[in-house]
């Protein structure tokens, strides 16, 4: 790898980084869906416990030495990743509560554990100061609305009432917005430029398309699953490709170079 003025992309983390926010974040929007709906079913989540040991289990497939994942819960005041860990400890333990008894109250503590989770992971990227693309403000939000448009997709899948129809319409509008605002926030960037293309499907077939399928939906009630398909894998898509190939370093820049005397 060479080092230098122009920008590099970050080798340290690969597929299974990206599958820890592709498939924990569908998760977590996963359980927020589920109890802003209401719905009685456990298995919203059981899915969405899958899904995140799924994205964990990914995470920890990368670590060079298994056992000092342990590590991770060590410095909650500095890590964002330390916290991203309690919260997913408390996510499984109020999931396994409102398994176990059906509570409402249960659902609405993994919600909020969920949420916090998803934050979490936003943060991590957030606070990549080296990484233009991880490093924008703007990228809480993208993450945040894109977890909650996958989290509706699946319940689209699964329970597409009303209700969840009208939270699915919100949620991809609300990532649309966020992509729009994050998207201008990296123009005329390499990364920007790595984004466009995952960018373009995201507006075009994870929100156009989807809201079109809804409105058809009140004809063809298949309809309904294609939409929630469409914004999960365009959301997917798009976080896979932020994590992986839009993760420049910014480089560095010499202002003034030492130069050495002549006699």
């Amino acid at each position: 790898m060479s080092y230098g003025p122009r920008p590099w992309q970050q080798a340290s983390w690969d597929w299974r980084a990206a599958a820890n926010f592709m498939l924990g974040g569908t998760g977590a929007g996963l359980t927020i869906a589920a109890a802003l709906v209401q719905i009685q079913s456990p298995h919203p989540v059981i899915l969405a416990l899958l899904l995140v040991a799924g994205g964990l289990g990914s995470v920890w497939l990368e670590i060079g030495r298994k056992l000092r994942a342990i590590h991770v819960f060590f410095n909650p005041q500095t890590s964002w990743m330390t916290r991203e860990s309690f919260a997913a400890l408390l996510f499984f333990v109020c999931a396994a509560v409102e398994l176990f008894f059906h509570s409402t109250a249960a659902l609405g503590a993994t919600a909020l554990a969920a949420l916090a989770f998803v934050y979490c992971q936003a943060r991590i990227l957030r606070a990549a100061k080296g990484i233009p693309a991880w490093r924008a403000p703007q990228v809480v939000a993208l993450i945040m609305t894109t977890s909650f448009a996958e989290g509706t997709g699946v319940l689209m899948l699964m329970n597409p009432d009303i209700l969840a129809t009208s939270l699915f319409t919100a949620a991809v509008i609300a990532r649309a917005v966020a992509w729009s605002r994050y998207r201008a926030a990296l123009k005329q960037t390499a990364c920007g430029a790595a984004l466009e293309f995952a960018g373009k499907a995201l507006l075009q077939i994870g929100t156009i398309v989807p809201l079109a399928l809804v409105l058809g939906a009140v004809y063809l009630p298949q309809a309904a699953v294609l939409a929630g398909i469409a914004a999960i894998l365009t959301g997917w898509r798009l976080k896979y490709v932020l994590v992986t190939r839009a993760a420049f370093n910014q480089g560095f820049a010499l202002p003034r170079l030492p130069v050495r005397g002549t006699r």
